[in-house]
């Protein structure tokens, strides 16, 4: 039956090309976005997995960056410390030298001033965006020994949080790596710097002519007997005074083992970071191809659909023009 009201070739035509329209528009929206999944409404569950991973990955870029930052801490640190040993170690030779009988040891101690001078100079230098390891303050409210640079980011499906870090002791009970505490100013018997500890308490074993076996001999505070304010200049060359250099002598090399054990842990801290960096990079990468997986749009299948589309749409309009065409002929039944 032929119907003025009612057309259905018309109806069936235009169903199909607004499905066509609609498949179309979303193969479009894929390729302008390059996304399969884009909204919630794409596909809820793979969204969802998709938005919270994306969310893990900002965070672990900023992992990334605690990391550099951290690393460029250490090699602040790291440097200072070695600028400090070599130092250290021309105030050894000095001492060494001023052992010798009949040496002007003042014009040796002015050499010796002026590399303390130099030490306290590299520690008050070593900072890094406001972090300084060498020279510290314990007295500070604030201060904390014990650095940490945050290393990892990560959460279990309760939600609980876990942020990682990788800690280096700078100044503890047991170790240092601090060469100057400026609270403290070296009291004897104090947790102070290494170059700032006064000594008067050590008791060494000084070897000499007159003490072939050895006698037990402690730095006289009147000598500053801190690496960093020891003086020479008053020293006789009697053998009390040259079992005090000698004395002083084996203090700065204390130092010095102190110092290299303090390089080498800050060295192992290092490694520590950059391994941490590297599969902290490899994660992001992996997180990054997992998000791809689940929401990307295959282009090149899209492309194909694409241009499929494009000819049904045509297909589709020309179905409907010919549809719409047909209740004309039932002009010519009354003609």
């Amino acid at each position: 039956m032929s119907s003025i009201n009612t057309n259905l070739a018309a109806m069936t035509a235009l169903q199909s090309l607004n499905q066509t329209m609609s498949s179309l528009q979303a193969t479009q929206g894929r390729i302008s976005t390059g996304h399969r999944v884009d909204t919630a409404s794409d596909n809820a569950a793979y969204w969802s997995i998709a938005t919270t991973m994306r969310s893990d990955n900002a965070a672990l870029s900023t992992v990334q960056d605690a990391l550099n930052l951290g690393a460029s801490t250490i090699d602040v640190a790291a440097a200072g410390l070695n600028a400090a040993i070599s130092v250290t170690s021309q105030i050894k030779e000095k001492l060494v030298a001023a052992s010798q009988p009949n040496v002007d040891r003042t014009k040796i101690q002015s050499e010796i001033t002026q590399l303390q001078n130099q030490l306290k100079s590299i520690a008050d230098s070593a900072v890094f965006s406001g972090q300084n390891w060498l020279s510290v303050d314990s007295s500070a409210t604030s201060f904390n020994g014990t650095k940490s640079i945050v290393s990892s980011y990560s959460h279990d499906v309760s939600g609980a949080v876990n942020v990682g870090t990788i800690d280096i002791v700078t100044k503890g009970t047991d170790s240092t790596m601090a060469l100057f505490d400026n609270s403290l100013g070296g009291a004897a018997g104090s947790a102070a710097g290494i170059l700032d500890y006064q000594d008067t308490t050590t008791t060494f074993t000084v070897i000499d002519s007159a003490n072939p076996t050895g006698v037990s001999v402690t730095i006289a505070s009147a000598a500053n007997a801190a690496v960093n304010t020891l003086d020479i200049s008053d020293l006789t060359n009697s053998t009390t005074d040259l079992e005090q250099l000698n004395a002083m002598t084996q203090m700065v090399d204390q130092a010095l083992n102190k110092m290299t054990t303090a390089a080498s842990d800050l060295g192992a801290g290092k490694s520590r970071v950059a391994l941490q960096q590297s599969f902290v990079s490899a994660l992001r990468d992996s997180i990054d191809k997992g998000i791809g997986a689940l929401v990307d749009a295959d282009m090149n299948a899209e492309s194909t659909k694409l241009q499929a589309l494009q000819v049904q749409q045509q297909l589709g309009v020309q179905a409907l023009s010919i549809a719409n065409q047909s209740s004309q002929a039932i002009l010519k039944l009354f003609g």
